[in-house]
């Protein structure tokens, strides 16, 4: 038995002590042989921040001491990154980060990325909003996601491009998310102009888990998971059950289900991971409310302009991992099949409409396959250390249904249109790391991209054969993204980064094929100045950043990254149809500094800033600034988590976002949101209690908030804020059992 397999046996407290003093550290370092046994522990099918085992090349670069202490740091923003990170902002979050962290809804696992912000203007059970880096990414656009290696963004969907819905994920199974920020990863394609995150499932559990959730506003939660060795493999099993009616005047009545298979197997040099995914959900939204009819008491805080808005979805997935390596070359294989199906009822601007009310459904099918195959080798070139990998991703969409309906109480009253479209993206990329010297090594890829959309209209608002036709058809797009990274050092325990790349995001194929109005039937001109233009399939990004990372002070963790980034065109939300309209390109560039230290065992602070300034190239029709609606311009969040030897832990949050313009010209604003939650709570052999309290100063302040035209009875008509408050002070209470 090594030393390292021994000192595992210990109890965890010992290990983390020893981890943190560098005692095993000094362990490993003596024990050279155990590096590449560990390295192939933790591959991973679509792993991008840590490098695969491979001693030959290892012991070529004379890299051993070196890559062994990263081996044994802590997981997550724990871990020391430098030699490894390919960017100042790319980085990974591990369960440990968020075990004890209190997460009041899925959408907060994003979260967990510094200067992320999800919130939510809808029912629980739709997906959230995100913002990062001056994006308003509506639920997704520009900012992609990976689970166990399928990609979550929706393209061409019922309620919005790039749709990116994680409520069947469950947090406590999540192994670790990596993540980076910009567009220079090769591997990485539609979606990712603002970044990536990749989210990995845990392969086993070391103890059954049983857990039981109570909480304010009849908030319930059971999740039952554990591991049973099957043949040479592990078996993962997992059930979650959630139910929530909200503080709602409207309950929400939110009934969620998720269950989970998976099964791995690691043989050394070759292993796989098969997945197989459920998840069912359904309930009633309370949207965005005007400002003035609060203003003026004709309606509650947490009332609502239409108590039959809401929906129900489901996702079934089934996905394979596959890997193998040898002394200088490493394969990577996933495979993946999907289902999704989605009914959406909104009524975003009250009564514009008539008595009727402005409620719309977005409903859709989905069958969503595709997959992701790489191959690296390891050589060495005119005496320089190089890897080289190419990749192959392919996609296709079949989505049936999908439709926009103008309806009142969920009652179908007219047909807006009715499509079947299939989206296939196929996309290659090369991509080359060489260490020109021991502080010197650059990363380049080139990537390219072919996106080809196939609509068939099955009826519009025009409600005639030739409209349906005219906006019926396919149309491609080919697109190729240089990237180039330099990294130089480390020097006293700093490396620096310098970041240059072309990124994209895929367009709703619908408006592609656009040649006529669907609901006027009139022929768009050429240039497609009308209501509803026609779009490109596809729109690039490109941008820079240059950064540091260093782990000067023992225990602290700590990047800073100067980024900028110009879209060809910006996509922006409109409140009275509850889709995204086309606007001109746009810069954004900004600051961000992250920490988080370790002083001892029992302490971890974190704390983690992003100022960001987003502006269209040119001010909009009828504007007078360039402001981007929505665009969040201030990232605050910083933490504190206590653990005592004696099992008593607790944890602080604080959780900050504002400076974020409403309209073009800069005359509406949000106001800033700033959130404090609490956690604390007992763990002791097979049990854990834990207590969390959410918005513990019962702050009243917006979730989300837009600025559009709206009409509510006996309010105030016309264009203005729109609210969604953050939900109220509330109390969950859990009950874990490990068996």
């Amino acid at each position: 038995m090594n030393p390292y397999t021994a000192m595992m046996k210990k109890k965890p407290l010992i290990v983390a002590l020893e981890i943190i003093l560098g005692l095993s550290c000094t362990t490993l370092q003596a024990a050279p042989g155990t590096e590449q046994s560990e390295q192939q522990a933790q591959s991973e099918a679509a792993d991008t921040t840590e490098k695969p085992a491979k001693a030959k090349a290892m012991a070529k670069a004379e890299k051993t001491e070196e890559l062994g202490a990263v081996e044994v740091e802590e997981d997550g923003r724990g871990k020391n990154l430098i030699g490894i990170a390919g960017s100042a902002s790319q980085g990974e979050v591990s369960q440990k980060q968020f075990e004890n962290r209190p997460l009041s809804r899925n959408g907060e696992l994003v979260e967990v990325i510094p200067g992320a912000v999800a919130t939510q203007h809808s029912g629980s059970g739709k997906a959230n909003q995100y913002f990062l880096r001056g994006f308003n990414l509506d639920h997704g656009t520009d900012f992609t996601t990976y689970v166990d290696g399928i990609p979550m963004n929706m393209t061409t969907h019922a309620h919005g491009q790039g749709y990116m819905d994680i409520n069947s994920i469950i947090p406590e199974l999540v192994k670790k998310v990596e993540f980076g920020k910009g567009p220079y990863y090769a591997e990485v394609g539609d979606f990712s102009a603002a970044g990536y995150a990749k989210m990995f499932s845990i392969d086993k559990l070391d103890q059954g888990i049983a857990k039981f959730t109570a909480g304010s506003f009849d908030y319930y939660r059971t999740l039952v998971a554990n591991s049973s060795k099957v043949g040479d493999g592990d078996l993962l099993y997992a059930g979650e059950f959630n139910l929530y009616d909200g503080v709602w005047e409207v309950p929400e009545d939110s009934k969620k289900f998720n269950g989970q298979l998976r099964y791995t197997l690691d043989r050394g040099d070759w292993g796989m991971a098969i997945n197989g995914k459920a998840y069912t959900n359904s309930w009633t939204a309370t949207n965005q409310i005007p400002q003035a009819s609060i203003d003026n008491r004709d309606i509650g805080l947490y009332g609502s302009m239409d108590p039959t808005d809401g929906g129900e979805t489901n996702r079934y997935s089934v996905s394979g991992s596959f890997w193998n390596q040898g002394d200088n070359w490493k394969n990577d294989a996933n495979i993946y099949a999907v289902y999704t199906d989605l009914n959406l009822f909104s009524n975003f601007s009250g009564f514009t409409r008539g008595a009727g009310g402005d409620q719309i459904l977005q409903t859709e099918r989905r069958v969503q396959t595709g997959g992701h195959f790489e191959h690296t080798r390891y050589n060495k070139l005119f005496g320089f250390e190089m890897d080289n990998s190419i990749g192959l991703q392919f996609r296709n969409d079949q989505i049936m249904d999908l439709g926009l309906y103008e309806t009142e109480a969920r009652q179908i009253v007219n047909t807006v249109s009715k499509s079947n479209v299939g989206v296939t993206t196929v996309g290659t990329y090369f991509k080359n790391t060489t260490h020109w010297h021991d502080k010197v090594r650059t990363i380049a890829g080139l990537r390219g991209d072919f996106i080809n959309n196939n609509v068939e209209v099955l009826s519009s608002g025009s409600g005639t054969a030739e409209t349906n036709a005219a906006n019926s058809g396919s149309r491609g797009k080919a697109m190729i993204s240089p990237k180039l990274s330099l990294v130089v050092g480390p020097w006293y325990n700093t490396e620096y980064f310098a970041n240059i790349g072309y990124g994209y995001h895929s367009n709703d194929a619908r408006g592609t094929t656009l040649q006529v109005h669907p609901v006027t039937g009139t022929d768009l001109d050429p240039d497609g100045n009308a209501v509803s233009p026609r779009i490109r399939p596809a729109a690039w990004s490109r941008g820079g950043e240059v950064g540091a990372r260093t782990n000067i002070i023992p225990g602290l963790n700590s990047t800073f990254a100067l980024w900028w980034l110009q879209s060809s065109e910006e996509l922006v939300f409109v409140g009275d149809a509850g889709t995204t309209e086309v606007n001109g390109k746009s810069q954004r560039y900004g600051i961000e500094f992250t920490n988080y230290y370790k002083p001892t065992e029992w302490l971890t602070l974190d704390a983690d800033y992003a100022l960001t300034t987003a502006q269209f190239n040119k001010a909009p029709d009828g504007a007078t600034n360039k402001f981007i609606p929505n665009s969040v311009g201030r990232v605050i969040s910083a933490g504190a988590l206590i653990e005592a030897p004696n099992g008593l832990f607790g944890t602080l949050r604080f959780r900050h976002f504002g400076s974020v313009p409403l309209d073009e010209s800069g005359a509406v604003w949000a106001g800033d949101t700033n959130i404090v939650n609490l956690g604390a709570g007992y763990k002791q052999k097979q049990y854990k209690f834990e207590i969390d309290i959410f918005n513990i100063l019962g702050s009243q302040s917006n979730d989300i908030a837009y600025n559009y035209e709206y009409n509510y009875p006996n309010g105030v008509a016309g264009a203005g804020l729109m609210k969604h408050p953050v939900e109220p002070r509330m109390v969950r209470g859990t009950i874990t059992v490990n068996f």
